[in-house]
């Protein structure tokens, strides 16, 4: 588990390929790993890779095919600026909110432009993802615990300040930028509680308005 807070930003310095999946080396630039041991989990631009390697500058670590489907991974080159966090542990301050590290789809920088000193964005989810984004809400773009300021169906809208910017990897989207979304675990666990004993059967369509009206939590 991760709390979204960004610890460093590191860099993509190796690409393997092997068999279908991927093996990565990244430079883990001011992230200290003198706690880190093989095994540990580190996400990397929201994404919760598992340590193989440490060379000492950084770690390797293995991305597996489905991991290249669903995220971003498959699109990194050599050079690439990546959002780094260490798993949180018990004496952690959670100064996001709970990430997983589990990507739920690709987003899209729609735009970006200047707010007095911050940068405002909006981007784009995937359609399945829409009923889990609220406004005021958390969500977690490359690893990044941010609120939403705006929902317009699978759009939304971001307020960066300066040390965001400064800090992780948002001072360089732009229009057309992808991005690794995690929406918030809480909305997740709450559709499926709303299903009660329906949950154990097939759900062709997840949770639907016709659902709720029929068990009386919408009233249309």
């Amino acid at each position: 588990m991760f709390t979204g807070i960004i610890e460093a930003v590191g860099r993509i310095t190796e690409l393997k390929p092997q068999g279908g999946d991927l093996r990565v080396r990244v430079e883990s630039g001011k992230l200290d790993l003198t706690d880190v041991q093989l095994g540990d989990s580190i996400a990397t631009n929201g994404v919760c890779l598992t340590v193989v390697e440490l060379p000492g500058d950084g770690y390797w670590a293995d991305v597996s095919a489905e991991t290249l489907a669903v995220t971003t991974v498959g699109n990194w080159k050599m050079g690439d600026r990546v959002n780094l966090e260490k798993a949180l542990t018990p004496q952690t301050r959670l100064g996001g909110h709970i990430v997983s590290g589990h990507v739920d789809g690709i987003g899209e920088v729609v735009w970006r432009k200047r707010e007095a000193r911050a940068e405002r964005f909006r981007l784009r989810a995937p359609a399945e993802l829409a009923k889990y984004i609220a406004h005021k809400g958390s969500i977690t773009v490359d690893g990044t615990s941010l609120t939403v300021n705006a929902v317009e169906g699978a759009e939304f809208e971001l307020t960066i300040v300066p040390h965001t910017l400064q800090e992780t990897i948002m001072g360089g989207y732009q229009a057309g930028s992808r991005v690794n979304l995690e929406v918030d675990l809480i909305a997740r666990y709450l559709e499926r509680l709303l299903l009660g004993d329906k949950a154990a059967e097939p759900q062709s369509e997840g949770l639907t308005v016709e659902f709720l009206a029929q068990h009386g939590f919408y009233k249309p």
